[in-house]
């Protein structure tokens, strides 16, 4: 694997220096469109060259699902999550909540049945069960695809935190619906003898274990870690260490707890970005935590992009599914504006601002790399999983390349 990675490693930096110098795009979407273009000719120039092959070694070596998930997903986290003002979030609390929780569980299951209802229209075999677990991947919004658009993006502070803050938290409340309904899944396929109420019991256990013991267990890392770093401020370089072993081992040890470790990163960058601001705090300190963690948000971000460009060798193709996938691109962003307006509506704002509001919060609720990792998460005896797998990826494109290039023009169209 690590010579994998560093295969990965080398082509992320090369396509990091054409896009600098030459296409100019945002970051992260010139990197994507880079690796998809790569690809593109890797498979064209198969006959004359064989790079194809090998280049699909590498990414099965590599193993997505496994690196992002159990890997890559910590550092990022916590690389976005630390520079969240807490005192602005507290204000936007009650629409961070509301988005997180009830815009995923409405989005869920309007993009299940409306993919079931499509299905069944031209004659897809494509079980309504299913539909509602592609429906919990593919609503979170992604926090790497969205703080990485955001950056470029003008949005207004207060808007750029609801987007922000919610994709944040959605992210490990996303992972739970998921894992409830592969539990149902699970319990259907296998005839066991689970009654609707000790599934609905378990769902729950599950969601106040990993959700709730998440947010708990990152406060109280957060708190012990800051103290450590608190009483070594003259020294930097360990102060970082620290950090670092915090991406490392907390999300290790959250995963070993049974507790969500999105959102124990999430909560405990929050937390540790708060407390190094603090006018006590050795600026030094604070200013080279804060470089090396851009640094590696940056490096970790171009690996990401990179790898989801190249994945387009391992998606199995079928033309029921490029159909499908298409067509459940405007389904997904139907069912963004429907799942963002009602838990605005049950807000207090500015009658005038509503429109552009929701706008901008459906049209930048991107997807990424995270539906893509729970999708090929999925067992290998579920009928479903290939075509869940290429729907997904052809939505990820759709999202990072056409709403993140064109985040930034409907927000100057919407402020003119």
């Amino acid at each position: 694997m690590l010579q994998s990675f560093i295969i990965i490693f080398s082509i992320a930096t090369l396509l990091s220096y054409i896009n600098y110098k030459w296409l100019r795009l945002p970051t992260t979407i010139g990197l994507m469109i880079l690796a998809l273009v790569f690809s593109t000719l890797v498979i064209l120039s198969e006959p004359i060259i064989p790079l194809s092959s090998f280049l699909c070694k590498v990414l099965v070596n590599i193993d997505f699902e496994e690196v992002l998930m159990d890997g890559m997903l910590s550092f990022l986290l916590f690389a976005g999550s630390i520079h969240i003002d807490i005192k602005a979030l507290k204000k936007e609390r009650a629409s961070i909540f509301l988005f997180a929780t009830l815009g995923v569980l409405i989005s869920t299951g309007l993009v299940g049945g409306l993919i079931y209802a499509l299905s069944q229209l031209i004659g897809i075999n494509f079980p309504f069960i299913h539909c509602l677990l592609f429906g919990s991947l593919i609503s979170p919004t992604d926090p790497i695809a969205v703080l990485a658009i955001l950056k470029e993006a003008k949005v207004s502070k207060s808007l750029e935190l609801k987007i922000a803050g919610e994709s944040l938290f959605n992210d490990g409340i996303g992972v739970v619906v998921f894992t409830g309904i592969l539990l149902v899944i699970d319990a259907f396929s296998m005839n066991s003898a689970h009654s609707g109420e000790s599934l609905s019991v378990e769902i729950l256990q599950l969601f106040l274990e990993e959700a709730v013991g998440g947010v708990v267990f990152g406060l109280l890392l957060g708190f012990f870690v800051f103290r450590l770093i608190d009483s070594i401020q003259e020294n930097p370089h360990l102060a970082i260490l620290l950090t670092l072993s915090i991406a490392l081992g907390g999300y290790t040890f959250a995963s070993l707890i049974g507790v969500s470790g999105p959102l124990a990163m999430v909560v405990t960058g929050i937390y540790m970005g708060n407390k190094l601001n603090n006018p006590s705090f050795s600026e030094m300190c604070r200013e080279q935590i804060n470089e090396i963690w851009e640094l590696i948000d940056d490096i970790f971000n171009a690996i990401l992009f990179v790898l989801i460009g190249l994945l387009i060798h391992l998606i199995p193709f079928e033309w029921n599914f490029l159909i499908l996938g298409i067509l459940s691109i405007g389904i997904v962003l139907i069912s963004r504006v429907i799942s963002v307006s009602i838990p605005y509506s049950l807000l207090k704002h500015e009658g005038s601002e509503t429109r552009k509001t929701i706008s901008i919060l459906s049209w930048g609720g991107l997807r990424g790399g995270i539906s893509i990792a729970l999708a090929l998460s999925l067992p290998e005896d579920l009928v479903t999983k290939d075509m869940i797998v290429f729907i997904t990826y052809t939505i990820v494109l759709f999202s990072i390349i056409v709403q993140g290039l064109t985040l930034g023009p409907l927000v100057r169209k919407l402020n003119s």
